[in-house]
């Protein structure tokens, strides 16, 4: 029994820090066509930008969903590395991350996913490609004309369902006009530095344009390692992509895409705490944990317009494939006892159809199909020596396992919206028809096991109505339900935990838009209320067939959600600019009965973990003309209320403070094009954890005399200075 639960102990700390090698979702996955043509992020005035959230240019003024829209301009002033640091400006909208591989994501408390071998419950779009898992929120940002970030189901309007939202990375495109930049940054304290550039022009005017860039990032991070000696969380990330768009005639465009990034850096690097508010930032593990993460991807879309059908046909193609290698110090202490090395391949593949039709000035419809099959293969070595437990008389050796694993999902859809606009109010009611179909292998040392097939039909309707009160004001309403998959746990679960269902959720939201003062004051704001059925929460453990425990997904039970969003931009005169944003969350579990029936204890706390229950950010930018040049003066603040960390004990619920961080920054903008800003990030050198997984899983698997609490800590003090070129 011992040599049962130290090998539950070592699954159970596998499960919660680094990427298992089993329990793989039925994701929905999907691709949008976020950049609709080259006319990316256009501003129709200072505040207002176009958007493609429901798969046409709308004003962002004009559009009945909570959407955050950021452009790619000022993600450069904000320093926004990677996808994941847009949640920082986005209200709602919650990432932390423990390692380059995955990160963990919600919006309005819903999706919440810990480890990536469940479906993240936002969908994650890159030029209309969706992301089936959310290591890409660790990516680089290069060359992106904006994100958009849409709040609540949009499964009706996407290729792919999303259950809390969906976050879309929009490329530049190409055009007739020739135009490059160049952007590069360093700073201190952790050796931070980045350089990125591109360029972009026609090759033959008016028929084929292309775009090119490319960047390099890396930073030291904070923590440091004392035993192996060396940086525990650094991030070292490069990219390069391209752009080719072909227009043969004036009914029709092709855009070809490319890309490949790297991501290499801390692999859930946690350090051993005392508690939740511990700050120090030496750990000592006897390797650096360590991924490195490489992204390949192509794309072809077709757009055609139908004039005699008053159809525009929108067609597109994808191949993506993330290639993973890691190693990590699984008891993540001086003492070596679990060890983890190997990689997997995700391979995906993806096609979308669809039909924008205007039947009439006042009724027009889109029709989508969509089919996806993914792939997955991983290999893993597991190394356990008791004897750095039990000491060196201890007679067993340590013992290597191999394991590897297979698993392939299919997915199919049809989803469709009817717009109809009678005067001022404009009705729009969709529906969406997923079939999902997943099986998966394992084979543990010698030990051959396949899951249960998973198999999944699912309808999700949505409904909405717009009022537009003036030009200037419109206030909407919506239902909407939104799902995601369920999935398969690995060999050792007992039959009825073999699988785990999908969760799902409705949604009713009620919002308003509008502007004032010439347009000077925009204010986008909006109430919520989420009824969320079979939430798939952290994961756990649970008995085994050999009376020990596993580590397994598994369904927590019922979650009520409900809160406030807004957002604000006030152009005080033409060189004063205020930004602002703010949510409020009450996301509670009402129902943990399914997590308990799986695991015969309660959950820690009926907070949803690492959900804090208010973000909010201000920002303000003034701008000095000197002459033909200026003076840029930016500033602002973000921020998260206190969050629950992981606990599997029912007693314990770890309490991660609340924070605010303050950045700022003073450039010097020639009219040659060049801009020169100093900047710091996190200024008065704010302490905060970003991941935090307390010791009761070692714990509950009788490993006391072993367990610590761990904690992966926020960013620090950076301070540098940053250059940007036009021409």
């Amino acid at each position: 029994m011992r040599f049962k639960t130290l090998l539950a102990a070592g699954c159970a700390a596998a499960a919660f820090t680094t990427v298992p090698a089993f329990a793989q979702d039925a994701a929905v996955s999907a691709t949008q066509d976020a950049a609709d043509t080259a006319k990316t992020a256009t501003s129709v005035s200072s505040d207002d930008i176009v958007v493609t959230a429901r798969q046409r240019q709308e004003s962002l003024k004009d559009v009945p969903i909570a959407v955050t829209a950021i452009t790619g301009d000022r993600l450069k002033e904000l320093q926004v590395n990677t996808v994941k640091d847009v949640a920082s400006y986005t209200p709602g909208l919650n990432i932390n991350s423990d390692s380059v591989g995955r990160a963990f994501v919600s919006i309005r408390g819903i999706g919440t996913t810990l480890i990536d071998t469940v479906q993240p419950g936002v969908g994650i779009f890159i030029d209309g490609v969706y992301q089936p898992n959310t290591s890409y929120l660790n990516s680089p940002i290069v060359d992106v004309a904006r994100i958009e970030v849409l709040r609540g189901p949009q499964g009706t309007l996407f290729g792919n369902n999303t259950l809390g939202g969906a976050i879309n990375v929009i490329t530049r495109q190409p055009g007739n006009e020739w135009e490059g930049r160049f952007d590069a940054a360093v700073a201190g304290t952790d050796n931070y530095a980045s350089v990125s550039g591109s360029v972009s022009g026609p090759i033959v005017r008016d028929l084929l344009q292309f775009r090119l860039g490319a960047s390099y990032h890396e930073q030291d991070g904070f923590m440091r390692n004392t035993l192996t000696i060396g940086d525990m969380n650094p991030l070292k990330q490069q990219s390069v992509g391209g752009t080719l768009r072909f227009t043969p005639a004036d009914w029709a465009v092709f855009t070809v895409n490319g890309n490949y990034d790297q991501t290499a850096g801390g692999s859930t690097s946690y350090i051993h705490v005392a508690g939740p508010t511990d700050y120090r930032l030496d750990g000592a593990t006897n390797v650096l944990n360590r991924a490195v993460i490489d992204y390949y991807g192509a794309s072809v879309k077709g757009e055609f317009d139908a004039a005699s059908l008053k159809t525009k046909i929108t067609a597109i193609g994808a191949y993506n494939q993330k290639n993973v290698a890691g190693i990590n110090d699984g008891d993540f202490g001086p003492v070596d006892l679990l060890r983890t090395r190997g990689g997997s391949t995700l391979k995906t593949k993806t096609a979308e159809l669809r039909f924008d039709t205007q039947w009439s000035d006042a009724f027009s419809t889109l029709i989508g199909l969509y089919g996806n099959r993914y792939t997955q293969t991983s290999d893993q070595l597991t190394t356990i020596d008791f004897r750095a437990l039990l000491g060196p008389t201890f007679p067993a050796p340590a013992s290597t396992t191999p394991s590897s694993t297979y698993v392939r999902n299919d997915t199919r859809a049809i989803f469709a919206t009817a717009f109809l606009k009678v005067g001022t109010l404009d009705l729009a009611v969709g529906g969406r028809y997923d079939h999902q179909k997943l099986v998966a292998s394992q084979v543990n040392g010698t030990t051959p096991y396949t899951a249960p097939e998973y198999k999944k039909d699912q309808f999700q309707p949505r409904v909405t109505l717009t009022q537009h009160w003036t030009p200037a004001v419109m206030s909407y309403a919506s239902v909407a339900k939104g799902i995601r998959g369920g999935g398969q746990n690995g060999p050792g679960t007992r039959p009825e935990d073999a699988t785990y269902k999908g969760d799902n959720v409705w949604t009713y939201e009620l919002g308003t838009k509008f502007d004032a003062f010439d347009r000077r004051l925009t204010i986008n704001a909006d109430v919520f209320y989420n009824d969320y059925k079979d939430f798939i929460g952290q994961n756990s453990l649970a008995p085994n067939t050999s009376g020990g425990f596993v580590a397994i997904n598994l369904n927590t039970g019922t979650v009520e959600s409900y809160g406030a969003e807004v957002e604000a931009h006030l152009r005080v005169t033409n060189q004063w600019r205020i930004d602002a944003g703010a949510s409020y969350l009450h996301a509670r579990i009402t129902d943990d009965s399914q997590y308990f029936a799986t695991t015969g204890v309660h959950v820690s706390s009926d907070r949803i973990i690492f959900t804090p229950d208010y973000n909010f950010n201000v920002n303000t930018t003034y701008t000095v003309p000197v002459g033909a040049n200026a003076v840029l003066l930016d500033a602002g603040i973000f921020g998260k209320g206190s969050r629950i960390g992981s606990s599997l004990d029912p007693n314990v619920a770890p309490k991660l403070s609340a924070y605010a961080i303050t950045n700022a920054s003073l450039g010097f903008r020639f009219s040659s094009g060049l801009t020169i800003t100093a900047f710091g990030t996190n200024l008065f050198n704010t302490k905060f954890i970003e991941s935090y997984i307390d010791k009761s899983a070692l714990v509950r698997a009788g490993l006391a005399p072993l367990a610590s609490n761990l904690a992966i800590q926020g960013d620090r003090r950076r301070y540098g200075v940053r250059a940007s070129f036009r021409f």
